[in-house]
């Protein structure tokens, strides 16, 4: 009998929802499941997402045997092209569908080196060093995803990936309850289980249910229906297409992503579209209102998404119109509730119609609820369950549901984000060893480059703005001329002629006060304006601005 064991590393996606990607390793052999972005909060400004930290792998590239993607959507594959060619591009395996959306989103890299996928299905089983796998289909809201039977001597372990239970989905068959049941035979010794709706009783909506409701809208709609969703809910897109063929509306697809999952989607038959629904936007002002179906994204209210061209009026072809009717076909994510709120204003101002989940039941969620949960656990049987995908207190609410069905406090596993889990046979062991998650976070160009020192900054100049003070100083440290003071988004300078004259009249002290120092040290010189001014401000103000020193020479 082994004396290894088998250790999961989670480096993502255990305290947020996204960041996803799990280190598995083993008698020196690595596996790697998934690579996704998360996307930022409120309070990071120019961010445009964060990866996952792989500072752990450095030194191990070479052991990374492979690396398996559950399904296509970006908090599961949006690190790919950052970190892949930083861990000497190891093999990546996914389904067909999956890989043409990484193919897809890896073009926007310039100069970046092939990616080395291979593709596998639900049916494939794979050796990659010690580790043996299998695979499981799952219903998600996009296509082809999958479940991941991980074997090794110490251990087997069941990622569930994204999952629910959808037993009339569209366009695709329901999660393999039989598979899944046949693997818990053979002995699971950890289940690493989706948290995102573990808050949520009952079951998800199935998505025929979707459809029948959608169905309502369309036989009561006279006029030109406008359907928003998400690009990546491609079974959303293919019951919006066939209704769209059963009431005989032409349609017309807008927004960049969308038109991009569109193009894909047909390639691999993950949609089914008869020839000629589809047309150009350019006939949209040439058919009848009762003939148009425009699909778009930007129901969340994202300022450059293809809807809020058409509300603003920005949009080259389309325009709101009395009697039009919007359908946002999925649900706010948090903190978009007050942009959305100002959407539907401007389409009612203008004449539209908005319906949306609140109404009527036209979004299902692509995660297990609470009973589809138990439903998971009940079918793999481990010995311990390991909730995943989520913000702790998911992690924790999944881990009551285990609970329900008889496990014990040891037998549930809540990691946090780097704490290592070891599995070894009829034991799984929560270590107190952690490995660095810090963010990495992506902004334009730059990979990693900004700090929570410069995250800091931003974050005062966004709430409080900045106060500039420029110095004239000769090699003596005398100061030359008056010092010049530059508000930006903290007090409008010709109105604050009082506070303005204080900040100079303090600024001419710590310079008196410091002679010997504005001689010789500039930067130790600016370091004590900025303090001395930042709480005199805050003294004045009870705000904090971000103060900038700027010496000139002379």
């Amino acid at each position: 009998m082994t004396n290894y064991k088998l250790q999961i590393v989670p480096l993502g996606g255990l305290e947020e929802i996204g960041r996803n990607m799990t280190v598995f390793e083993y008698r020196g052999d690595i596996l790697i499941v998934d690579m996704g972005l998360q996307f930022p909060e409120e309070d990071m400004p120019g961010i445009d997402y964060i990866i996952p930290n792989i500072e752990c792998l450095r030194g191990k590239e070479d052991r990374v045997k492979g690396v398996v993607i559950t399904h296509g959507h970006y908090d599961h594959i949006g690190a790919i092209s950052h970190l892949s060619p930083r861990l000497k591009n190891p093999p990546i395996y996914c389904t067909p569908l999956t890989a043409a959306i990484i193919q897809k989103r890896h073009e926007e890299y310039r100069g970046a080196k092939p990616l080395n996928i291979k593709i596998i299905t639900e049916e494939s089983r794979i050796r990659l060093g010690e580790f043996r796998l299998e695979f499981f289909r799952v219903n998600h809201n996009i296509p082809q995803g999958i479940g991941i039977l991980i074997q090794t001597e110490s251990g087997t372990v069941i990622h569930a990936g994204d999952f629910k239970f959808d037993f009339s989905p569209i366009g695709e068959r329901p999660i393999d309850v039989g598979k899944i049941a046949r693997f818990g035979e053979r002995g699971i010794d950890l289940l690493m289980t989706d948290s995102t709706n573990a808050e949520s009783p009952g079951y998800q909506i199935s998505e025929r249910g979707i459809e029948s409701e959608l169905d309502k809208i369309f036989a009561k709609t006279k006029g030109r229906l406008i359907v928003s969703t998400f690009s990546s809910l491609i079974s959303r897109l293919q019951e919006i297409i066939n209704l769209a063929q059963k009431y005989d509306r032409k349609v017309i697809v807008e927004g960049r992503s969308m038109k991009t999952i569109f193009e894909i989607a047909l390639r691999y038959h993950a949609l089914q579209v008869k020839r000629g629904t589809l047309v150009d936007v350019g006939r949209v002002n040439r058919l009848k209102d009762n003939k148009v179906l425009i699909l778009c994204t930007g129901a969340q209210g994202e300022g450059g998404a293809a809807l809020m061209r058409i509300v603003n009026g920005e949009h080259r072809r389309i325009r709101i119109k009395k009697g039009d009717t919007f359908v946002f076909s999925s649900s706010v994510i948090p903190g978009n509730e007050r942009a959305v709120q100002c959407l539907k204003d401007a389409i009612y101002k203008a004449g539209g119609e908005v319906i949306h989940y609140q109404m009527m039941d036209i979004h299902a969620g692509g995660h297990a609820k609470a009973e589809e949960l138990k439903m998971m656990m009940r079918l793999a049987r481990p010995k311990a369950v390991m909730p995943i995908h989520g913000n702790h207190f998911l992690l924790v609410s999944n881990g009551k549901i285990a609970s329900q069905l008889g496990y014990h406090n040891r037998q549930i596993i809540i990691a946090r984000n780097g704490q290592i889990v070891e599995v070894m046979k009829n034991r799984v062991n929560l270590t107190r060893k952690i490995v660095n998650t810090d963010y990495v976070m992506v902004d334009g160009l730059g990979v990693g480059d900004v700090s929570g020192v410069v995250l800091r900054d931003r974050q005062a100049m966004a709430s409080d703005g900045m106060v500039v003070i420029v110095l004239t100083m000769d090699r003596e440290g005398r100061l030359h001329g008056e010092p010049e003071i530059i508000s930006r988004g903290f007090v409008y300078v010709k109105g604050s002629q009082e506070l303005i004259g204080g900040i100079k009249r303090k600024v001419k002290e710590i310079i008196h006060r410091n002679r010997g120092i504005a001689a010789t040290d500039h930067d130790l010189l600016r370091a004590k304006l900025r303090d001395d001014i930042g709480q005199q401000l805050y003294t004045k103000t009870e705000r904090r601005p971000l103060v900038l020193p700027v010496i000139v020479k002379v």
